[in-house]
């Protein structure tokens, strides 16, 4: 299962089951993955809120991120991720929140991080906030659509385990 509407359409089939809400704190994405969400009718039963937070400076207003982790490891990082995914369900009534950073490029990448690098976060509420790096190939569009699609596949197998 690749199409972004199936698997979007999956996950809310699934955090309805598990009666748990959904944020989003993205930045790469632009959106992209809060709209594959609510392309899904009735998401509003499971999707509590979105943040886009392009700029470091949204990331600090709207989610808390710190500025020394911006200006130490910076915002294409997992610690970023993290601090995003913690923000998100600080400012929300969601039980979990994933977050995405990364770099889609054309430009903006390094040796260290390249145009495709992405880190992604997540927790759910009362348990430990986790995170990890991927690697996409390609433009920036097509960068931007498989981290949509990555996201949705992960929050589906962060959610196989849980009990009805």
């Amino acid at each position: 299962m690749c199409d972004t509407y199936l698997l979007a359409e999956t996950l809310g089939k699934r955090l309805k089951t598990l009666d748990l809400r959904l944020a989003l704190a993205e930045s790469c994405t632009g959106g992209g993955l809060a709209k594959a969400v609510t392309d899904v009718p009735g998401s509003s039963a499971w999707f509590e809120r979105g943040f886009v937070t392009y700029s470091n400076e949204a990331k600090i207003d709207m989610l808390g991120v710190r500025r020394e982790t911006l200006a130490t490891v910076g915002a294409v990082s997992a610690e970023t991720a993290l601090e995003m995914a913690v923000g998100a369900l600080a400012h929300s009534l969601a039980d979990l929140a994933m977050a995405i950073t990364g770099i889609a490029g054309p430009d903006g990448g390094s040796e260290a991080k390249p145009v495709g690098t992405v880190f992604i976060g997540w927790q759910r509420r009362g348990q430990a906030a986790e995170a990890l790096k991927t690697q996409f190939v390609g433009d920036r569009h097509s960068v931007r659509q498989q981290a949509t699609l990555f996201c949705l596949q992960h929050m589906l197998h962060l959610l196989e385990n849980v009990e009805d």
